[in-house]
Formats: C-alpha cells, structure tokens, sequence
C-alpha cells in the first residue's frame, strides 16, 4: 500500500469549463476547482475557442486547485501523475513555432455540412464508415479541417508546407505542457477525428489521401494510459509529474463509472447525452445508427465501443425554462412531473439541431405533438424530460441489435440525474438496473484510474473493480408495462425521422 498523501491531478478539460482534481488512490476526491471557459458562437452556426485561452483556463483550475489545497494544509510534493480527458472533437491547428494557425474549431460547429454533402455525394460514407467507424457529419473533427484548408490561406499554406501541426485538446494541452516535447494522443481521441484507422490503430493514409492532407502532421497515437511526458505545470509545481492519461471525456466517464466488461454501458446525460457500449475487444459495424469507436485502452488491451450521440438532453430542458419561461429552476421539475398522471399524449421531438443516433436526421426539426386544448404547460414540461430517456431507449435497442449483446446494466451521470423521475423513467423504459454513481466528476475519476494504472498505483484492472465508489441502484418499478405503451407513441412520432 502506497503513502495516502500521494495524489493524482486528474485534469478535466470541457467545452464550457476546466476542472482539475486532486485525487487519492481509493478515488476519492481531496481537492477541487473549476474555472469557466468562454466559447464564441459566431455566425452561420460556427463556434470556436481561442487555443491559448483553453491552455491558460487549465493552468488557471490548476493553480486553484493546488493553492487551494495548499491552504488546507496539504503537501503538494505528494503530486505524483497526472491524467487528462477532454473535450473530443474540438481541435487546434498550430505551426513548426508551436503557434495557433487559427482558433480551436469546436465540435458542435457546423461549417462543415457542404464539405459532408461533397463527400456523401462523392460515394465515400462506406469507405470512411468501414475504416473507422464513424459517419460523414460535422460533429467530426475531419471535415472542418478540410474545410479550413479549402477556406483559408494560411492554413492551406502550411499544410501545404509541411508545417501544420494538428491535434485534439489533449495534443495541444500536452504539447503546451511539456514545452513541445511530446506531440501525441491517445486512441479514443484519434478515433473521433475520421482520420483514425479503428482496424490497424493507425492513421489511415488512404483516407488523409483522398481529403487532400497528406502532408498534415497528425501526433503519435497511444493507448489512454501511457507515459506521455514529464512537467511541473509551468512551475506551478516545484517538481515534474507523469502525464500518465490522455482519454476523451466520454470515453473517460465510460472507465471512470467501470464498463469494463462487454455489455456495460454508460449515458452521460448533460447538454447532449453520450451513451457507450463497451463491445469487447473487436470492433462491430453499426447497422442501425450507431459509432464504432475506441471505448479505453492501456498497454495490455484495447476495448471497443458502440456510441449513440444524442444531440439535445439538457439543452432541451434549458430551452423550455430560458425561451418559453416554463419553469424557474431545474429543481422544480422532479415535482411538477409528478404533479400529472402521464403526458396527457404529448410528446417532443427535440430535434433543436437535428437528431443524433440512431436517426442522423440533420434536417429535422423539433415540434411538440399530440396536444390537445387540455393540454398542460406541466404536461409539455414533462413531455420534454421523457424525450432524454425516450431518446435512451432508442439508442439502446440500436445497441442491442447491432452487438447481439443485452445490456446488463446501465450507468449514468451527469447533471440531468439529479431528477429521481428521470431515473425511475429509464429503469422502467429499459427493464434494466440503472445505477448511479455518486461521483460527479466522473470522467476526471476514469483519467484518474488511468494515470494510477500507467504508473503502478493500481496492479490491474481487478484492483480497480475492488475501489467501492458509492453508488445507487434503481430497478424497473410497477409502472414499467406503462412506459412500454407510452414508448410505442414515442415511436409513432420519431418515425419519419427514419424516412
């Protein structure tokens, strides 16, 4: 047993905010800060990051947290390793001086949608799903980088040159780190890119051929949990630590709530909602919707997941209480679903920006069905919480169908599970166990247990499935054959999304 005053910063870089904390080996959390990252929403649905506002937003959570956890008392010389997860599909271009060539492109940017309908149109969704797993959409990092290279004059000169330099967040937030000695991801990050070869773990020189990039600088692709390289945070720390873990955060929440074994999956339920599958150690084609994808990986294996993005959770919910002024406080809305036998038949289809898996409906648009003049404002209210684990259901049927595997458990996090109906909803909806984790950050625990596996704290992955995080499970209830029914309705209505 190591010194309990040895820690691991756990480094968790989101779209909207950088958490960094400092956690123990039994995962528990000693120390916490976060700072709020500002995004720019620019016309024409473009939205970007200024790369070195990512990079000082992290070293601003970071000295938070360790000063912070300085004035309790604590010893920052127990700061073994670091781990990092981060944003996925956001990327940084940046040149031979190590300087951005243009903003970070983030990953609910569109500018790419007439890039995706050339290449649609050009025969290539097979090819690019076949070899890595992915569909033709902007959500993609590849499309956009396309999309600056036939946009943009500078960019395209030093692609052209040689001297563009890409990466996901983790690259850059690597490279920064360590002064630009190591220029590397990880698998689960490179497997968003439509760059990344899911069969061979390499990049595809085929594909970065017919996008025109072949001379593009992609970084060193290894497992999530790998020695990266040394730093001492721009001196916020009087010693260099390990960056022992680069993981996306999805994927990071996936190890972190411990899908380790096929037919575990977990739904991160936020402004959107991830749901992964873990599918063992091969990967399978989706014939119904879904992503192929990395699940996690370390030196010794590789594990496979099948993902179903969903566009809008939250950001429905938010947009009930902001634009219609519905409600005042999402914790008002466990009590008013309640309030009312069912839906009273309505149900909404948040397709704000589309639908997501397993519909990929980029033109659909939302719309409230099924009202009546006895209709409610409780009643949409609820018809908006359902669609999240309406939506679930839809993404976890495509699941079972396309690896043959029943899904044993579910497990969830994210700010949305704080509403017990949502949870009850979705164990009835599934027949399923749904288990919560009481953790909030739960993809800063799964970069965590990675860096402490990378430098010895954890002699495998039975050691982490003995660390008891607390955690609440629900069963389906009495109501179950009702979901059952008011599903079938649901179905009814998203249908022409499958036309």
């Amino acid at each position: 047993m190591k010194d309990q005053s040895q820690l691991i910063l756990a480094i968790d870089q989101g779209t909207s905010s950088t958490k960094a904390l400092l956690i123990d080996e039994q995962g528990k959390v000693v120390y916490r800060a976060s700072e709020p990252l500002h995004t720019y929403y620019l016309e024409e649905d473009w939205v970007e990051q200024d790369p070195e506002e990512i990079y000082q937003n992290v070293l601003l959570a970071i000295s938070s947290c360790l000063e912070g956890f300085q004035s309790e008392g604590g010893n920052l010389g127990g700061i073994k390793a670091c781990g990092i997860s981060n944003q996925r599909e956001t990327f940084v271009l940046w040149n031979k001086d190590g300087k951005p060539l243009y903003n970070a492109v983030v990953w609910q940017c569109k500018r790419s949608i007439e890039v995706c309908a050339r290449l649609e149109n050009e025969g290539m969704a097979s090819k690019i799903n076949q070899r890595t797993g992915l569909i033709i959409d902007p959500y993609f990092s590849g499309t956009k980088v396309i999309w600056l290279y036939e946009n943009n004059a500078e960019v395209k000169a030093a692609i052209d040159q040689g001297e563009a330099f890409f990466g996901t967040v983790d690259s850059w937030l690597l490279y920064k780190l360590t002064k630009g000695k190591s220029y590397c991801t990880d698998y689960t990050n490179a497997s968003r890119t439509l760059f990344f070869n899911l069969h061979d773990l390499q990049w595809d020189k085929e594909l970065l051929a017919d996008f025109g990039l072949t001379k593009l600088n992609l970084p060193n692709v290894k497992p999530s949990a790998h020695a990266y390289g040394v730093s001492d945070l721009e001196g916020l720390l009087a010693h260099e630590i390990s960056i022992a873990a680069l993981i996306g955060d999805s994927h990071a929440a996936a190890f972190g709530e411990g899908c380790f074994e096929s037919g575990i999956a977990k739904a991160t339920l936020g402004t959107g909602c991830s749901i992964l599958m873990n599918i063992g150690n091969k990967p399978t084609a989706s014939e119904n919707g879904m992503i192929t994808t990395i699940c996690w990986s370390t030196a010794e294996r590789t594990d496979y997941a099948l993902e179903g993005v969903i566009v809008s959770a939250g950001a429905t919910i938010e947009w009930l209480r902001k634009q219609l002024g519905l409600f005042e406080s999402t914790t008002e809305l466990e009590s008013i679903c309640r309030s009312v036998e069912d839906n009273g038949g309505v149900y909404l289809i948040p397709a704000f920006s589309g639908l997501g898996s397993p519909h990929w409906d980029m033109k659909r648009r939302a719309s409230l069905e099924g009202m009546t003049f006895a209709t409610t404002k409780d009643h949409v209210i609820r018809a908006a919480v359902e669609s999240v684990p309406y939506q679930i259901k839809d993404v976890i049927v495509a699941m079972e169908a396309d690896s043959g595997t029943s899904l044993s458990t579910l497990k969830i996090d994210g700010g949305i599970t704080k509403n017990d109906f949502v949870i009850e909803f979705l164990a009835d909806l599934l027949e399923r166990e749904v288990t919560q984790i009481e953790m909030a950050d739960v993809s800063a625990l799964g970069a965590s247990y990675l860096a402490g596996l990378q430098i010895g704290w954890y002699e495998s992955m039975e050691a982490l499935k003995s660390l008891h995080q607390q955690a609440r499970s629900v069963l389906p209830g009495p109501k179950a054959q009702q979901r059952q029914a008011s599903y079938q309705a649901w179905q009814k209505w998203i249908t022409p999304a499958k036309s």
